[in-house]
């Protein structure tokens, strides 16, 4: 049976955390969310991380064997790199991120599953909990030790016992294989949702009519109307048939940390991992009311104001140039370091249509670009699937010159295939 899919990703930082440590990824055939953890050091590394690599995955394989074998290799490197990264900066220690997500292959769907992020199945009205948490407390009620409503209220409900990012081998995923149906709505969310959220109101969500865009603003909405103690992420994915079109323009997008980038920051004793999200600045200079436009009540009162309004405004117009001059001195002094700084950084991109290397970071202020081609390969971009011209058009990020060359040679595996 022919189908194809409607996806949408919704992320809010929630009501009482300082950042948000969630990812989602809303694909073609690919829909996963990350939840990191770390306290602030790390959690929104390890979900971006992860997220980055695993969406280079989202592509059409020929067998459900190669689909699935693609996806745990996805998972399984994002975890090398995320071990790896925590033996190069060991401020990271500790950080790891769930992982829980959907691959559609033909009329099928494979789920990955690491952590407590959930997956759910809305079928023919009915919502059901495809996966199950790997906490302590889903251990003790396996056991039998405790009820699902004493688990709810547990003291050690958030402890997890498998996730990424602390394994020095392959993680262990829960690999699943469904049939997809149209009509069926999957979704895929944090535990800042499923925590909060009553069981009852997520299902009638789930089960409405409501176009997919709505049914995830929705349920977000319903976090933070129960108090969002946490990051809130929700991928829903809708299954219809190839006649049906959305509400909205459909295409692969990341929200929360995956939606910036990794780079590397130079701190005194060492470097840093962080997130840029580039700012932009904006000047507004108002000018002050025309002293012509008050009304005293006598001429020479009137001159009296207009000399000492004058009088004031060439002072207030002197120093704001000598402040502007200073503030402009310290942004020269900054601005040199910081370009720099992103000279080291590297990502793949699109040259007059060849698969690129450019160094520098692609954010841009204003006029002033901080990157430029440093290699033009041979990959013309139209020989890439829809999904990789899509993420290549957004950009790949690298820590290193010699990471974006293994972005590369990952590429001209998939033409070769």
């Amino acid at each position: 049976m022919a189908i194809k899919t409607i996806s949408y990703a919704a992320s809010d930082i929630g009501k009482h955390r300082s950042s948000n440590q969630d990812s989602g990824y809303s694909g073609y055939q690919l829909f996963f969310v990350a939840d990191g953890m770390g306290g602030h050091a790390g959690g929104d590394i390890a979900s971006a991380i992860t997220s980055q690599r695993v969406a280079l995955t989202d592509s059409k394989y020929d067998t459900v064997e190669e689909a699935i074998e693609s996806l745990k290799a996805g998972v399984i490197e994002a975890n090398s790199m995320l071990t790896g990264t925590v033996v190069e900066h060991p401020e990271l220690q500790g950080m790891g991120t769930t992982f829980s997500g959907l691959l559609v292959h033909g009329s099928q769907i494979i789920t990955a599953h690491i952590g407590d992020s959930r997956i759910y199945r809305m079928r023919s009205g009915q919502v059901e909990q495809i996966t199950k948490d790997h906490t302590f407390v889903q251990k003790l009620v396996d056991l039998g030790r405790i009820t699902e409503e004493e688990a709810l209220v547990h003291p050690r409900r958030s402890v997890l016992m498998r996730v990424l990012g602390d394994v020095q081998g392959d993680p262990e995923l829960d690999i699943a294989l469904f049939d997809a149906l149209p009509g069926d709505r999957w979704m895929v969310c944090s535990d800042g949702l499923s925590g909060v959220v009553p069981d009852d109101v997520m299902a009638n969500i789930l089960a409405s009519s409501v176009p997919t865009e709505e049914a995830a603003e929705l349920l977000v909405g319903e976090a933070l109307e129960h108090g969002a103690p946490d990051n809130v992420t929700v991928v829903i994915t809708d299954i219809v048939r190839p006649t049906v079109q959305a509400d909205f323009e459909p295409g692969a997008h990341f929200v929360g940390s995956a939606d910036h980038e990794v780079i590397i920051e130079e701190r005194k004793g060492g470097k840093i991992l962080r997130l840029f999200n580039p700012m932009s600045l904006l000047e507004l200079l108002q000018s002050p009311e025309d002293p012509a436009k008050y009304a005293p009540e006598s001429e020479e009162l009137l001159e009296k104001i207009l000399a000492e309004t004058q009088r004031k405004l060439r002072w207030r117009g002197v120093r704001m140039i000598l402040g502007w001059l200073l503030f402009a001195g310290i942004l020269v002094g900054l601005g040199f370091g910081a370009y720099q700084y992103t000279q080291t950084r590297y990502y793949v991109d699109v040259f007059d249509g060849q698969v690129t290397i450019y160094q520098g970071i692609r954010e841009q202020l204003g006029p002033w670009k901080f990157s430029s081609p440093y290699f033009v390969s041979e990959i013309n971009l139209e020989e890439l699937s829809q999904f990789q011209q899509t993420l290549i058009e957004r950009s790949i990020s690298a820590e290193s010159l010699e990471e974006a060359q293994r972005i590369l040679d990952q590429l001209r595996q998939t033409i070769n295939e």
